[in-house]
């Protein structure tokens, strides 16, 4: 392969990938002119949607004024306010924050968090350290939370490289061998994994377990069965094992409600966000602690040892609360949530095409499963790239997906997320579904073919 002259290292070489020129609300333009709704915030972070100068003029204001200022040495009203904005929405006592600059910063920080709670609470002695993941799972891209995920497209390259965490099986309920179960049952049986690997480990030695309220990428919306969230929650308190919720895809008003575990009335010791944190306008993420983590490093040794040069940067803390306030001002928690249960309705009716196997989802976050065989959920074989196909043909309609792979056991299944910018309308809700449903009839005939 002749490498044309470049020097941007992009994510593949091999893609002929559009050129983005500008964004305005839930739309994007490449170079020739054309508009694509953006159906999925680039990675469900644009979620008040493209070129919002309210938000753009408080990050100006800020970078005026201060645009840095090193968190060892200084503190700053941007950041201080911005923590206060967050908490203000987070479940419970969930009232501290910490910010980074993304969520794989987020989610060690909530790692370091966790184990810093149990050597200030115990002692140096401590042996709390292992970590419980699920398989199936995204939580960053460092050898750290490559390490705690279980994304297996993801990992095999650089397994070698990191330590690994045990991880237990996530309730996906399209494949699971106990679908014919009622909800209460799956959610016992799912949660109850979670409760033997500790006994196995010995809970003396766990710190923590971390999951995906709704799981992302990796399995498209994956909506666990009613009753499971609170069944983790009381495993967690009973074994004396914290609870991290990755909300860095669901959180700040994806599914409806400022974070997902509020579906459920549930609250973690740590929730993680980032992506639409800061509405997309600056790089961020946050770990949110509660009273009880802080409180007792306040009365242990009163030092957090960690941190990034851009940790708690102002000019990213002025995107945080322009984002938060702009949110509250429009109700934009409330509209996500009635124009996702139109979205929802809308997307179900495509359960009447061939190869759509399942819609499942929250608020205004749903994922598409694609079959080969809707009966027996035969999956499409990876080559035929399922996926990838859809998303080519919604591009061509002009509509922006996210698909993904692998779901079923690493290699096979073929998945996609739809999520567009919480500030739709009903009508623009209507046309992503009109393209979007174009998008798969131009797929389906050329899989067809393809078969034949």
């Amino acid at each position: 392969m002749v490498l044309e002259k470049r020097h941007f290292i992009p994510r593949s070489y091999r893609g002929d990938l559009k050129k983005a020129i500008r964004g305005e609300g839930i739309y994007i333009y490449d170079q020739d002119g054309k508009e694509y709704i953006d159906g999925c915030c680039g990675a469900l972070l644009s979620s008040i949607g493209h070129g919002n100068k309210e938000i753009a003029d408080a990050v100006y204001r800020q970078m005026t004024t201060l645009e840095f200022a090193h968190p060892s040495r200084w503190n700053t009203e941007a950041s201080e306010e911005a923590a206060s904005e967050l908490a203000s929405i987070a479940p419970g006592d969930l009232n501290h924050v910490w910010f980074g600059s993304g969520g794989s910063e987020a989610m060690e920080c909530a790692m370091k968090l966790a184990r810093n709670y149990f050597l200030e609470r115990d002692g140096a002695g401590s042996a709390k350290t292992v970590f419980i993941a699920r398989w199936n799972s995204y939580h960053g891209s460092t050898l750290g939370t490559m390490g705690l995920a279980g994304n297996m497209g993801r990992r095999r390259p650089y397994s070698l490289l990191f330590r690994e965490c045990p991880k237990i099986e996530t309730p996906y309920c399209y494949r699971s061998e106990l679908r014919d179960a009622s909800e209460e049952e799956q959610a016992r049986y799912y949660s109850q994994l979670l409760e033997r690997e500790i006994r196995r480990i010995g809970k003396q030695y766990v710190a923590a377990f971390v999951a995906e309220p709704i799981v992302g990428s990796s399995i498209g919306a994956c909506v666990p069965p009613e009753g499971y969230w609170e069944m983790i929650r009381d495993i967690c308190t009973r074994y004396d094992v914290l609870l991290i919720a990755d909300e860095i895809m669901t959180g700040m008003g994806r599914t409806g409600k400022p974070f997902c575990v509020e579906h459920w009335g549930v609250q973690p010791d740590i929730i993680t966000s980032a992506k639409a944190l800061s509405g997309g306008y600056s790089p961020v993420g946050a770990a949110i602690a509660s009273d009880k983590i802080i409180e007792t490093i306040l009365n242990g040794s009163g030092v957090f040892g960690h941190g990034h040069t851009y940790n708690a940067n102002p000019t990213t803390a002025a995107a945080v609360t322009a984002t938060i306030r702009f949110m509250k001002k429009n109700h934009v928690f409330e509209n996500c949530a009635k124009r996702g249960e139109q979205f929802g309705k809308l997307l179900k009716e495509m359960l009447d095409m061939p190869f759509v196997g399942d819609v499942r989802g929250k608020g205004l976050m749903w994922g598409i499963e694609l079959v080969e065989d809707k009966d027996t959920r035969k999956p499409f074989e990876p080559a035929r790239k399922a996926a990838a196909m859809v998303a080519a043909e919604c591009m061509e309609q002009g509509l922006v997906i996210y698909p993904g792979t692998g779901q079923i056991d690493g290699v096979e299944g073929d998945q996609f997320l739809i999520a567009p910018p919480l500030i739709i309308s009903e009508e623009q809700v209507k046309e992503i579904a009109r393209r979007l449903r174009a998008g798969l009839e131009a797929a389906a005939e050329k899989l067809a073919r393809k078969q034949g």
